[in-house]
C-alpha cells in the first residue's frame, strides 16, 4: 500500500469519526431542547379586539416534575417592534398529571410561541418551527367552547359552540346549561356543523328560554363530548362559562 493510499484511508476515517460526532452533537441538541413531549398548546381563544389590537387567552400544557417551573407566552406585538414575553399562571393539574397553565396577551399582528422552563432548562412549542398565528382554537385539548363576543344575552336565543378533535365518527356532544346558578339544568345536543381545515370538527346548537326569561346572572354552561367510551368537558377547569362566555375567576 503506498503512502498517499495510507493518506487517503486515513483522511477518510477521519471524516467519517467527524460526520459521526456531528450526528451525535446535533441529536444531543435535540432531545435537549425538544418541545412535543413538555410543552405543547392547549388551546386558545379571542377574548376582545379594542383599538386593532387583539387580546387572546391561551391554555398551555405541561408535563414535567420539576419543582421549578415557568411557562411564558413569547410574542411578536407588532412588526416594527421586538419580541415580548407574557407569563403564564397556573390553572390546575389534570388527570394524567400534566399542569395547564393560561395567559393573557395583547398584539396588533399575533405571532406567538410557548417557551417552558423547568429547573433551568428550556423546552419550546413554535408548532414545527411556524410559530402559531392566533387562529388556532384547539391544540392538545379534546374540546373548546367557542367563545361569543358581545355583552350579556338579554333576549331568550343564545348560539352555544364548539370545536373537537374528530376521536371518531360517532360521538355524542352536548351543552349543559342552568338559568339559575346550578339549583336546576338541562341537556340539549349539539350538531354538526363543519370541518375545519386542520380536520377538527365544529358544533352548534341555538338555546331557547320561555318569552320573558333571558340569559342573566344566573346562566351558566359546559359542553360534554361523549367518544369512545370517554366523556371530555369544556368546563373552564370546573369554573362554567356565562352568557357573554367571561370566565368566572
Amino acid at each position: 500500500m503506498t503512502k498517499t493510499t495510507k493518506k487517503n484511508r486515513f483522511a477518510a476515517i477521519l471524516l467519517t469519526l467527524a460526520m459521526m460526532i456531528g450526528m451525535f452533537s446535533v441529536m444531543g441538541v435535540t432531545s435537549a431542547s425538544a418541545a412535543t413531549d413538555k410543552v405543547s398548546l392547549y388551546s386558545s381563544n379571542i377574548t376582545f379586539t379594542k383599538y386593532g389590537a387583539t387580546t387572546y387567552e391561551v391554555f398551555i400544557q405541561t408535563r414535567d416534575y420539576a419543582s421549578n417551573q415557568q411557562v411564558y407566552v413569547h410574542y411578536n406585538y407588532m412588526d416594527s417592534l421586538g419580541w415580548s414575553n407574557t407569563k403564564a399562571e397556573y390553572v390546575t393539574t389534570l388527570n394524567d398529571g400534566s399542569k395547564i397553565w393560561r395567559a393573557n396577551f395583547s398584539s396588533f399582528n399575533t405571532r406567538y410561541a410557548i417557551k417552558f422552563v423547568a429547573d433551568g432548562r428550556e423546552y419550546w412549542d413554535n408548532n414545527n418551527g411556524n410559530d402559531y398565528n392566533g387562529t388556532e382554537t384547539l391544540g392538545t385539548a379534546p374540546i373548546v367552547a367557542e367563545r361569543k363576543g358581545g355583552g350579556i344575552a338579554y333576549s331568550n336565543t343564545y348560539d352555544v359552540s364548539a370545536n373537537l378533535q374528530n376521536y371518531a365518527y360517532h360521538k355524542n356532544v352536548f351543552v349543559r346549561y342552568t338559568n339559575d346558578n346550578w339549583r336546576t339544568y338541562s341537556d340539549q345536543p349539539l350538531n354538526y356543523n363543519s370541518t375545519k381545515a386542520d380536520g377538527t370538527e365544529v358544533w352548534k346548537t341555538v338555546l331557547c328560554l320561555p318569552s320573558g326569561n333571558s340569559f342573566g346572572d344566573g346562566f351558566q354552561y359546559a359542553i360534554c363530548y361523549q367518544v369512545n367510551g370517554q366523556e371530555y368537558w369544556a368546563n373552564y377547569f370546573g369554573a362554567n362559562y356565562n352568557a357573554s362566555y367571561y370566565i368566572h375567576h
